[in-house]
C-alpha cells in the first residue's frame, strides 16, 4: 500500500538557523523520505537565509516571498506548491518528535472527519507543555490554555478542539483549499483559530492527536515583534473571526461588548486609570484638553478603525460563511472550553468586564457546561469489568464538555484529573448529588435501591446496554424454582420502573433498540408526545455501544507467552477475553481445542478471568463445569490455561498482544440475540481475528466483514475447523486483521458515545413526563377520574400537544393549576 504524500511547511523570517535546525530534524521522523516534501517560505527575510538554508538542507524546496506577507500568506503559498495529500504547519523555531507525521497521518486517515489535527506541543526540552488544548473567549480571542503547565496524564487523551495552533498542525489539503485556507488579512495571529473554527462550522473535525508531538521554542519570535503590535493584530483578528463565523443571533449579542471590552483593555494596558479619569464632567483646564497614552493604550482603537475599512469585505465572506455552515453555535460552544475568560486581572478592567456580560446576557447565551453525575454499581478499581469500565468512559467522554462525578455504590480504588470519582453510600448523598446535578446517567439497580429518583425533576439518562433481565434466565437457574423466578421478575420490575421514568435511554446496538422500543412501547412511552417531538424516536433512545480507546493497546510487558508457566514464546494462543458465565458455551471451545491439539500441539487456550471484580455476581455454574471438563479432557496445565484472578483495565491490552485468536462462544439462548459481546470489542481494539458463536450482533459484523470466522452453536468439528482455519492459513489471518482496523475505528468510543455528548450539551425531559408532571403513567395527570371517557382522554392528549407548542412546560404547568383550581372550587 503506497504511504500519502505529506508536505511540512514552514515559514522563515529572520531565523535561518531554526529554520535549518527544524529541516534536520525531519531526518529523524518516522515517514519514508520519498513520500515527505520540506517547503519553506522565505518571508522576505532580507538576510540570505534563504541561500543559506538551501545550501545547509538540499532536499528542502524554497520559495521566495517578495515581501513580507505574514505567516498565513505564507503558508498558503507554501500549500498552493504541492500536491500532497496532507499539509503539516510547523514553526521554523520548532522541532518534529519522531511520531509528529505519522501518529497525525494515521488518524486522518482512518477517519474522513477529522480535517485537521492539533499537536501536542512541548517546550523545547519535551518537559513543559505548549499546546495541548484549545480555548476561545466569546470576545473572540483563542487561548492555548495550558502554556507552561508540566506534562500530565490528563493530556495523554486525543479529543475534539476548535482548533490547531499554527505551531504544529496538521491538514487535508483539499479540505484546506476548499474552505478557502488562512484569511492572508491576518498577517499573524488568530490564522490558526479562524481555520479551525471554520472547520468546524462547515462540518469537519479538529482532533488533539497526543501522540503527534513537536517541540517548540516557546515564543522565541515575540521579542522582535513589540508588543503593542501584537496588541494591535490581537483585538483586530479576533473582531474578524467574530464577524465570520458567529451566527446572526451571537454576532448581535456579543459584538458590541467585544469592542467595548477592547476599548477598556487599551486602557489599562496603556496605564489610564479609568476610575479616575472622567472626561463627562465641566470644562477643566486648558492642558486637559491634551492626553498621554502609549501605543500599547491605543492598539484596540486602531484595531476598530481598520475594522471599519474592511468591514464590507468582512461581511461578503462572513456571508459565504455562513452560507456553507453545517453546525450551529450551539454545537460548538462547548470546544470553546471557556468563553467567559476575563483575561485581565485589573480591577477596573473586571469591572467593565461584568458588566458587559451582565447586561448583554452573555454567561446565559454561552452556557454549556452542564453538571453530570454518573453512577454504577460497579466497583471502580484497576480491574474493572464491563459496566464500571463503560461508566469510566462516559464520565471521560462527558468531561470534556461538563462538570462529571463518577459515581459507585461499591469500592473505588482510582482516580481521574478531570473529574471526581468516589463511593458514595446512603441517601444523604446520593441526595446532594441529585441536587447538584443537571444530568443523572445511571446503570443497574439504582432506583430500586434510591425509588425517590423517580420523583426528580433532574434529567435522568437510563444505559440499558445489559438487557439484565434475559441474562437472569440463566445466571438464577441454580436458586430453585421459586428463587428463580422472583430474580427474573424482579429483574423486569427494575427495568420497567426505569423503562416509566428515564427521560433519555441508551442501548448497545440496533437489534437491542428494536428489542426496547417493544417494551417501551408496551409501557406506554411511545406515545402521541414522544413521537411528536421526535417522529423517528431518537431523542428518547439511541444507539450507544460499547467502546474501544482511540489508540490501539501498547505493550508494556509480556503477559502470557513465555510468561505462564506451559505457554511458550512461539505457541499459539486462542484468547477467552472475559468472565465464564451461565449463557457461554466453553465446553464446545474445550472439546474443539482437544481436536485441535492433535493437529496443532503448539495451541494454548487461556481463560483471562475467573474471579469476578464485584462481589455481588456469585460464581457461576457453567465456570465450575469448564474446570471439571478440561481436567477430565486432560488440557488443564497442557493445553488450556485459567487466570484465577481478574485482569486491570490498563493491563489487558499486553494479554491481547500476546495473544493470536481471539474467541466468543455461546449457547442459543434468548439472551444471545439481544447481547452485546464486549469482550469481541477489545479484541478489534487489539487486531485480534476472531472465532465467534452465531447469533449475536457483533457476529454478524466479523462475518459480514471478514474479521474471523463464524459458527454454529454447540458445534464442535466447525468450531475446531474455525480454529485451525485461523492458525493455519497466515494469509486469510492477516487479511482478517486488515478488515479488524477499519472496523474497530467505527467503535471507538469518541463515536460511539457521541449521541450522549450531543444529548448532554442540550439535555431535556421527556416530553410526556413533562407533560405528566413526574413519572406516573401518560394519563394520569388531566384525567378527572376513572369515569372520564376516551373521548376526553384524546381531547387532553390535543391540550397537551398544543400547549406544549404554544409556550413549552411553563404553559402546561399553568393550564394545568388553573384547571385543578377550577375543579377545586366545583367540587366545594
Amino acid at each position: 500500500m503506497t504511504l500519502p504524500l505529506v508536505a511540512a511547511v514552514l515559514v522563515n523570517y529572520r531565523g535561518a538557523d531554526d529554520t535549518i535546525a527544524c529541516l534536520r530534524a525531519f531526518d529523524d521522523v518516522d515517514w519514508p523520505a520519498d513520500r515527505l516534501e520540506l517547503i519553506v517560505v522565505d518571508n522576505a527575510s532580507g538576510d540570505g537565509g534563504a541561500d543559506r538554508i538551501r545550501a545547509a538542507v538540499p532536499r528542502a524546496r524554497v520559495i521566495d516571498s517578495p515581501t513580507n506577507s505574514g505567516f498565513a500568506a505564507g503558508c498558503n503559498l507554501g500549500v498552493a506548491s504541492t500536491d500532497a495529500d496532507y499539509i503539516g504547519f510547523i514553526n521554523n523555531d520548532a522541532k518534529p518528535d519522531r511520531s509528529w507525521i505519522r501518529a497525525a497521518v494515521d488518524v486522518m486517515a482512518g477517519d474522513r472527519s477529522i480535517a485537521s489535527v492539533a499537536c501536542k506541543v512541548l517546550d523545547w526540552d519535551g518537559k513543559f507543555i505548549d499546546f495541548v488544548d484549545a480555548s476561545l473567549t466569546f470576545y473572540g480571542m483563542g487561548y492555548k490554555r495550558e502554556v507552561t503547565l508540566p506534562d500530565a496524564p490528563a493530556y495523554a487523551e486525543g479529543r475534539d478542539v476548535l482548533f490547531a495552533t499554527g505551531a504544529a498542525m496538521f491538514v487535508r489539503r483539499d479540505v484546506f483549499a476548499g474552505v478557502g485556507g488562512f484569511d492572508e488579512r491576518y498577517f499573524m495571529f488568530y490564522e490558526d483559530v479562524d481555520l479551525g473554527w471554520r472547520l468546524n462550522l462547515f462540518g469537519h473535525r479538529v482532533r488533539y492527536v497526543p501522540e503527534s508531538i513537536a517541540l517548540h521554542k516557546h515564543h522565541a519570535s515575540m521579542s522582535k515583534f513589540g508588543q503593542w503590535r501584537e496588541d494591535y493584530l490581537l483585538e483586530r483578528n479576533a473582531l474578524y473571526s467574530m464577524i465570520k463565523n458567529y451566527d446572526d443571533e451571537t454576532l448581535a449579542r456579543v459584538l458590541p461588548g467585544a469592542m467595548a471590552l477592547a476599548v477598556r483593555r487599551g486602557m489599562v494596558r496603556g496605564g489610564v486609570d479609568t476610575s479616575v479619569l472622567d472626561l463627562g464632567r465641566g470644562a477643566g483646564r486648558e492642558d486637559e484638553d491634551q492626553l498621554s497614552l502609549s501605543k500599547r493604550g491605543l492598539a484596540p482603537v486602531f484595531a476598530i478603525d481598520t475594522l471599519v475599512s474592511e468591514l464590507p469585505a468582512l461581511l461578503r465572506d462572513r456571508e459565504r460563511v455562513q452560507a456553507a455552515r453545517r453546525r450551529s453555535d450551539r454545537d460548538l460552544f462547548p470546544l470553546f472550553r471557556q468563553a467567559l475568560e476575563p483575561a485581565e486581572g485589573d480591577p477596573g478592567y473586571l469591572e467593565g468586564y461584568r458588566s458587559v456580560v451582565e447586561a448583554l446576557g452573555i454567561e446565559a447565551h454561552f452556557a454549556t457546561r452542564r453538571r453530570v453525575v454518573v453512577v454504577t454499581g460497579d466497583p471502580l478499581t484497576p480491574k474493572m469489568a464491563g459496566p464500571a469500565i463503560r461508566a469510566w468512559e462516559i464520565a471521560t467522554a462527558l468531561s470534556e464538555e461538563h462538570e462529571v462525578e463518577l459515581i459507585t455504590t461499591q469500592a473505588c480504588e482510582v482516580s481521574h484529573p478531570r473529574f471526581r470519582v468516589r463511593s458514595v453510600d446512603g441517601y444523604r448523598e446520593l441526595r446532594k448529588l441529585e441536587q447538584w446535578c443537571d444530568v443523572l446517567v445511571f446503570q443497574g439497580f439504582l432506583l430500586e435501591v434510591y425509588p425517590w429518583l423517580k420523583k426528580s425533576r433532574k434529567v435522568l439518562v437510563v444505559d440499558i446496554y445489559d438487557p439484565f433481565h434475559l441474562e437472569q434466565l440463566e445466571q438464577a437457574r441454580d436458586l430453585g424454582e421459586r428463587d428463580r423466578y422472583a430474580a427474573v421478575i424482579n429483574s423486569v420490575n427494575t427495568l420497567n420502573e426505569q423503562l416509566r421514568r428515564g427521560d433519555f435511554f441508551l442501548c448497545a446496538s440496533d437489534k437491542q433498540r428494536d428489542f426496547w422500543l417493544g417494551q417501551l412501547a408496551a409501557l406506554g412511552r411511545v406515545n402521541p408526545l414522544t413521537y411528536d417531538d421526535d417522529e423517528t424516536l431518537r431523542s428518547l433512545i439511541a444507539v450507544v455501544p460499547f467502546g474501544v480507546a482511540d489508540a490501539p493497546p501498547v505493550r508494556t510487558r509480556k503477559a502470557i507467552k513465555g510468561v505462564m508457566p506451559g505457554i511458550g514464546p512461539d505457541d499459539k494462543v486462542i484468547l477467552w477475553g472475559g468472565g465464564v458465565y451461565n449463557w457461554f458455551d466453553p465446553l464446545t471451545l474445550l472439546r474443539a481445542v482437544d481436536k485441535v491439539r492433535a493437529r496443532r500441539a503448539d495451541v494454548r487456550l487461556f481463560f483471562l478471568g475467573l474471579a469476578h471484580p464485584n462481589p455481588d455476581v456469585p460464581a457461576m455454574r457453567m465456570a465450575a463445569a469448564t474446570r471439571e471438563l478440561a481436567a477430565e479432557l486432560g488440557l488443564t496445565g497442557t493445553h488450556v490455561f485459567f487466570n484465577e484472578d481478574w485482569v486491570s483495565y490498563d493491563d489487558r491490552g499486553n494479554y491481547l498482544l500476546d495473544s493470536d485468536i481471539g474467541v466468543s462462544t455461546h449457547l442459543d439462548h434468548v439472551e444471545t440475540a439481544f447481547s452485546f459481546r464486549t469482550r469481541i470489542l477489545d479484541y478489534f481494539w487489539a487486531g485480534l481475528p476472531v472465532v465467534a458463536t452465531e447469533g449475536d450482533a457483533l457476529a454478524d459484523v466479523i462475518a459480514a466483514e471478514t474479521l474471523g470466522v463464524t459458527v454454529p452453536p454447540e458445534d464442535v468439528d466447525a468450531l475446531a475447523t474455525a480454529l485451525l482455519i485461523l492458525l493455519d492459513d497466515d494469509a486469510f489471518a492477516a487479511q482478517c486483521r486488515v478488515n479488524i482496523a477499519g472496523v474497530a475505528r467505527r467503535y471507538q468510543w469518541a463515536s460511539a458515545l457521541r449521541p450522549l455528548v450531543e444529548f448532554c450539551r442540550d439535555p431535556r425531559r421527556a416530553a410526556d413526563l413533562v407533560a405528566g408532571l413526574g413519572p406516573e403513567p401518560l394519563l394520569h395527570p388531566m384525567t378527572t377520574g376513572p369515569g372520564q371517557s376516551r373521548r376526553n382522554q384524546i381531547g387532553d392528549l390535543a391540550l397537551l400537544r398544543r400547549y406544549l407548542r404554544q409556550g413549552g412546560v411553563r404553559e402546561v404547568v399553568k393550564r394545568a393549576t388553573g384547571r385543578l383550581s377550577r375543579l377545586a372550587k366545583s367540587s366545594q
